[in-house]
């Protein structure tokens, strides 16, 4: 069996375990939809484009973990739902509590995430501010995340998070400490997959609901497509525009915030 093939019957071997648990991914995309409405509501007025403030510690890990539940939640429900039926004589506990070791690995990133962009604040004052370095950075890094989709390390993370069956019989623990790190486990593969996209999300404003929607579409195109290099090639197409156009003509760019004197200072605590 080739790769192709493998790879295909591995994405619909896990949408025909959805199609079982009902309930359950039902459940999962109830709080994705929660997520995208409380995050709408508390991102209101706050997209100042690239390099938004990311406001103090414990409010933008409130956000961010919801911000993840409502983007990843939709792509990662078939690989819940495979676990959920592989352990339906266990504790009907076990998937919940895998969804919640994926978001705190997520977690651990985006504080990762908040931690740099301190640091970086503080050293360097003006690397995020738009007239300065903040639209040369942002380019780049949509250009960086555009080369990530092309390289050996993003393949084998994709292959992880497009192989639920093999990724679960891999890492099987039992118990719900069990499910607890293969939750954990999952999450990393995860990052692995997307921290680029993620990156290039905060180049195009992280408060941006628009760019939000914009980029969890390409990390579930990638994740459930059954052509995998195509959509791996789509997104990386759609990257490399984005990063030409950010260094070139942000203002051509749909729905983005171009940073101006009057908006919010980028990357820099607010409300803390």
């Amino acid at each position: 069996m080739t790769t192709r093939v493998a790879d295909g019957v591995e994405v619909r071997s896990a949408f025909a375990a959805a199609r079982v648990r009902l309930g359950l991914v039902a459940l999962l995309l109830a709080i994705a939809v929660a997520g995208w409405w409380w995050t709408a509501r508390q991102m209101r007025g706050m997209d100042a484009g690239p390099w938004t403030s990311l406001g103090g510690l414990s409010w933008f890990l409130l956000v961010w973990v919801v911000m993840m539940a409502a983007m990843m939640f939709p792509s990662v429900a078939p690989t819940i739902a495979l676990y959920s039926r592989m352990t339906r004589q266990r504790s009907p506990l076990s998937p919940l509590i895998f969804a919640g070791g994926y978001l705190v690995t997520w977690t651990a990133a985006g504080a990762f995430a908040f931690v740099f962009g301190a640091i970086a604040s503080r050293e360097r004052g003006d690397f995020f501010v738009w007239d300065r370095g903040g639209q040369w950075v942002a380019g780049g890094t949509i250009l960086v995340a555009a080369l990530y989709e092309l390289t050996p390390l993003k393949d084998v993370c994709l292959g992880k998070c497009r192989s639920p069956l093999g990724f679960l019989l891999g890492s099987w623990r039992d118990g719900l400490p069990g499910a607890f790190r293969m939750g954990l486990k999952n999450g990393a593969w995860c990052v692995g997959c997307c921290w680029a996209l993620m990156a290039a999300l905060f180049a195009l404003g992280i408060m941006s609901i628009v760019w939000m929607a914009v980029v969890a579409g390409l990390i579930a195109l990638e994740k459930t497509l059954p052509w995998r290099r195509i959509a791996t090639y789509a997104t990386t197409t759609v990257l490399l525009v984005l990063g030409i156009l950010m260094l070139t003509a942000p203002g051509a760019i749909p729905a983005m915030t171009v940073p101006t004197s009057s908006t919010m200072p980028q990357m820099t605590p607010m409300g803390s």
